[in-house]
């Protein structure tokens, strides 16, 4: 009853809200009535028309760590261990661990190219490859200056490489710089050419800067590099220091005798050098620097060759200091051609010769010596001392007497190697022409035998004239002689051989000699003779003047027998 009660008490409670209006007709509303046409319809997810065109990818499927509870059991595997920490780049590597050296191989290629690469510069194909050789030819190769420095790192650990040539090709600072180091460094290179390119005093200051430490360098060539006195006092310094270089060229350099001094301060502490080439500098002045260098080249041991040509040196004082430059025990080559040495010079030089014990060669060529200068040093030739073998005095004239005593020592047997050149004979000389003689014979003998049917030999017809005892011969007779011989000479050529053999001579007439002529004849064709002589017949008794009678019958009978065997009848 309760129950019941409550209901009746809700429902009484109950207020209306919304009354539908049901309708009752039995027809349905139009189709553009419908409301299930109004229904808007929801557009495909983005994501999944990504995913279909393949430019979305959903992941793994796992849940991000961050909505998962860090204290649910449910958890397989820790979150941090599923995605690891990001690890140091090399960053505490990078501030607080030194850098790692690169190893690169002892042939320097790599390296090389690596240098190449982080200057920017284009590596020179000829020198990568000649990385693998013993020599590296770059002359005339118009090498970038400042590629030199790719150059100079690899060759400072390389092991192949002896000998660089650099020829022609213009260096700065910066190069000669890189160059220094690597000789600082590298004692495989042997020999280093620098000729022509041009460093200046303050180039060649910062290359010799690494030749101290080098002990491999035997040959540097600095032909013309401009390097003036300034140069050759960097140079000097380095020697002093001590250096192992053993040939050395500074032609070309515009040295004078300042520095010359002072490189010869410098050789009285250490002088190895066997080779020294000064050519085509100005040492003649100052003289005393010219002077002091010499004298202290003949107190070397190690000197082999010297070359001072085109020097200018001239005087008495550098003619006496080449004569103690001849005292270098083991100096082999002195070359001093085109200088100005004569007289005095040449004669305090020579007095020094007999004091070599190794010279071979001694060249004065192209110098303003006298015949008596060039006579006076072939005069140290007979001496069995003096062991030059190569006398070379191109251009230096020369006396008759000269060419004399020349042949003379050609005869000695410790002088059978020996060669001497001069110039020309400018005294005491005979002027030596063709011979006329044998020239009009040649030319004789060729128009005698030039046509084939009508040859004729001129030496046997002198050799008929000869056997006819005759000595002089006027120059018509023999004309005439050999008109008569049908010899074909002319007038003009039959004139010249008058000439050559020349017998007496009047006012009016000539004569040539027959006997010379012969002589000539039979030294010039020793194998032309006349043929034998046949013996003589004998002789017969003179016919008797009486004729007898019965000879005379016998005579007619024979004539009667003849002029029967004529007619063909005899006479009754």
């Amino acid at each position: 009853m309760d129950d019941i009660s409550n209901n009746t008490q809700d429902t009484n409670n109950v207020k209306e809200i919304f009354v539908a209006q049901m309708d009752t007709s039995s027809e349905e509303p139009p189709m553009s009535e419908w409301s299930s046409l109004e229904i808007e319809v929801p557009q495909e997810n983005k994501k999944k028309l990504l995913y279909g065109q393949g430019l979305y990818d959903p992941g793994s499927g796992e849940v991000c760590a961050k909505y998962i509870a860090m204290s649910r059991s449910s958890i397989l595997r820790h979150p941090y261990f599923n995605y690891p920490a990001v690890l140091d780049p090399g960053i505490q590597d990078a501030l607080l661990e030194p850098e790692e050296t690169v190893k690169y191989p002892d042939d320097g290629q790599q390296k090389y190219l690596d240098v190449c690469n982080e200057m920017g510069q284009c590596p020179v194909t000829s020198f990568h490859r000649g990385l693998l050789t013993d020599s590296i030819n770059l002359s005339y190769y118009c090498v970038h200056p400042y590629g030199v420095r790719a150059m100079a790192e690899a060759l400072i650990h390389n092991k192949t490489v002896s000998s660089l040539n650099l020829t022609d090709n213009f260096l700065n600072d910066d190069a000669c710089y890189h160059l220094g180091e690597m000789l600082a460094t590298n004692n495989t290179l042997k020999e280093l050419n620098l000729s022509g390119c041009r460093i200046g005093p303050s180039g060649a200051k910062r290359l010799f800067s690494g030749l101290i430490l080098n002990s491999g360098l035997k040959t540097l060539n600095l032909n013309r590099n401009a390097l003036g006195d300034r140069g050759v006092e960097y140079l000097a310094d380095v020697v002093e220091r001590g250096i192992d270089v053993e040939r050395i060229s500074l032609s070309y350099n515009n040295i004078s005798g300042k520095s010359a001094g002072i490189l010869a301060s410098a050789l009285e502490f250490s002088n190895k050098f066997s080779h020294i080439d000064l050519s085509w500098n100005s040492l003649y002045e100052p003289i005393e620097g010219a002077v002091s260098l010499l004298t202290r080249l003949g107190e070397s041991e190690e000197l082999l060759e010297l070359n001072l040509s085109w020097n200018s040196l001239y005087g008495e004082e550098i003619g006496a200091a080449l004569g103690k430059t001849l005292n270098a025990s083991n100096l082999r080559v002195l070359d001093l051609s085109n200088n100005r040495l004569a007289n005095n010079a040449v004669i305090n030089l020579i007095q020094s010769v007999r004091k070599t014990k190794n010279l071979v060669t001694l060249d004065l060529s192209y110098n303003p010596m006298a015949p008596q200068d060039a006579f006076a040093v072939l005069q140290k030739m007979r001496l069995k001392k003096v062991k030059i073998q190569n006398l070379l005095m191109d251009n230096v004239g020369i006396s008759g007497a000269f060419l004399k005593r020349l042949n003379e020592i050609k005869k000695y047997k410790f002088r059978s190697n020996m060669r001497v050149t001069h110039g020309t004979i400018v005294e005491g000389y005979d002027i030596a022409g063709p011979d006329m003689r044998d020239l009009v014979l040649n030319r004789a003998e060729y128009l005698s035998q030039r046509k084939k049917k009508s040859k004729v030999d001129v030496a046997l017809f002198v050799l008929e004239l000869a056997k006819q005892n005759i000595t002089i011969m006027d120059t018509k007779d023999f004309t005439a002689a050999l008109e008569a011989a049908r010899v074909p000479l002319d007038k003009d050529l039959i004139e010249e051989i008058c000439n050559a053999f020349p017998g007496p001579r009047t006012a009016r007439s000539t004569s040539i000699n027959i006997q010379n002529l012969t002589e000539y004849v039979q030294r010039k064709w020793p194998d032309r003779k006349l043929p034998p002589t046949p013996p003589p017949e004998p002789e017969l008794p003179p016919p008797s003047l009486v004729v007898k009678k019965g000879d005379k019958k016998k005579k007619g009978a024979k004539k009667g027998v003849k002029g029967a065997k004529k007619g063909g009848k005899k006479k009754k």
